[in-house]
């Protein structure tokens, strides 16, 4: 783009000399500033840091990146973005971050900067972006509160996309001649069949240890089962009939996995598939590096990927980042151009090249970036049917999925009835519903 800005630039002194103030470089008025970013230890994060040179390069504007592991990166925020004056220009966040930073007026409102003609770029094409990481992670104040809706504003743009999606080992579904499942009731077949037909090995790694573990896990199935966690009236509706089918799917995954498996954390869930012992992965794209990684995967070339498969309708996992302006950021302006510069069609395409995670429908077709990695297609394909509210975005949701994940553990390994145990978080999910407010205008 800039040097078509300067072939533009060029062309305008040759014919009308005062046109030259009008195409000039953009970035001109910022060149030389310093931005101060925070951004998480995490692979995506990994490769935007292989892009920034070129942004320097492109814009005369210098980054210097604060990088965390992402718990100590939320402390840190907790206390810059507190301050009268902070350190962060840009910032890097998870949803439940949006959540509590737009309460406390922390984040600037984008609208201002998309609105100003010498910051927002004409080209930028808004409409490329992910819809459901868009409203997930960069809209606050719709539907819900924490929705797209009519009175919602952005705050954030998603940067780092995650969804869910299947991993299966193509040698062993096609030394079997097995079908790649695409509805629940198959891929929950296969999970138990396969250990038939290879002893000691599992159907299917899942997440499952007590707490955020297994809440995450259930959540994976309980949206595409047709549930949610509330209805729209914040009346918990976690133990009808889909919430119980979802922690079946859950108790059977469990079952017939590998050993251990009601254990399993991500990164034993993860460990267990990169070993070889499960056929099968369901959970986040982020783990496609690792599994085309020779240095840590026993099961390079032989993984194919499908979209999670269907229950009554389609809803994979929103996960990843966003980036979003402090309210106290020092450099607002240059922070915003940095922002639309690695979420543009270009710095969307540098970073996915990079072993990035594109934010962007076009990105995810690429043909460049479909060469490199051959997987991007599905990926995107999968990231059509994100659902912003597989979740619930709200403050008292940590309490919540705390409690919900212990509950589940105990139905994971000390057979706790399942109607009995989602009735138990039903019940104590109203009282701190009640507690918080939820229920004032009744």
């Amino acid at each position: 783009m800039l040097k078509a800005l300067k072939i533009i630039v060029t062309f305008a002194f040759t014919t009308v000399a005062m046109s030259a103030t009008v195409f000039a470089n953009p970035y001109e008025s910022y060149s030389g500033e310093t931005l101060i970013v925070n951004f998480p230890a995490h692979p995506h994060f990994d490769a935007v840091m292989k892009i920034l040179p070129q942004f320097t390069a492109e814009t005369g504007i210098e980054v210097e990146v604060d990088q965390l592991p992402y718990l100590k990166m939320r402390e840190r925020q907790t206390l810059e973005l507190a301050q009268e004056e902070g350190e962060y220009d840009l910032i890097a966040y998870v949803v439940f971050s949006k959540a509590d930073y737009v309460y406390a007026d922390q984040l600037e409102n984008l609208a201002r900067y998309f609105m100003n003609p010498m910051l927002a770029d004409p080209s930028y094409d808004a409409d490329d972006l992910i819809d459901g990481y868009v409203y997930n992670i960069g809209f606050a104040g719709g539907n819900k509160g924490y929705l797209e809706g009519k009175t919602g504003s952005l705050f954030g743009i998603p940067y780092g996309s995650e969804t869910s999606i299947l991993g299966y080992r193509t040698d062993i579904f096609e030394k079997h001649g097995l079908e790649v499942p695409e509805t629940y009731d198959e891929m929950l077949e296969l999970a138990c069949k396969i250990p038939e037909l290879e002893p000691g090995m599992g159907g299917l790694s899942s997440r499952a240890a007590s707490g955020h573990h297994a809440s995450h896990a259930f959540l994976l199935h309980l949206a595409p089962l047709g549930g949610r966690i509330f209805d729209d009236q914040w009346n918990p509706i976690v133990n009808n009939e889909a919430g119980v089918q979802a922690a079946q799917a859950l108790k059977t995954i469990v079952d017939c996995g590998p050993e251990g498996a009601a254990s399993f954390g991500f990164g034993e869930a993860l460990g267990s598939f990169l070993n070889g012992d499960t056929a099968m992965f369901l959970d986040t794209t982020v783990v496609a590096g690792q599994i085309n990684d020779p240095s840590k995967s026993k099961v390079v070339g032989n993984v194919g990927w499908a979209l999670h498969p269907m229950g009554v309708r389609r809803g994979s996992q929103t996960g990843g980042f966003g980036i979003g302006i402090p309210k106290n950021a020092e450099n607002k302006e240059a922070a915003f151009l940095l922002m639309q510069w690695l979420t543009s069609k270009h710095g969307d395409k540098l970073v996915a090249m990079e072993g990035g995670n594109p934010s962007r429908f076009s990105t995810h077709a690429d043909p460049d970036v479909n060469a490199k990695f051959p997987h991007m297609a599905t990926f995107g394909e999968a990231l059509k049917h994100a659902d912003p509210d597989w979740r619930p975005i709200i403050p008292v949701w940590g309490k919540i999925n705390a409690d919900l994940g212990t509950t589940l553990s105990k139905v994971l390994t000390e057979d706790l009835d399942i109607q009995e145990a989602l009735d138990g978080v039903a019940e104590r999910t109203t009282a701190l519903m009640e507690e918080a407010g939820y229920y004032t205008w009744r």
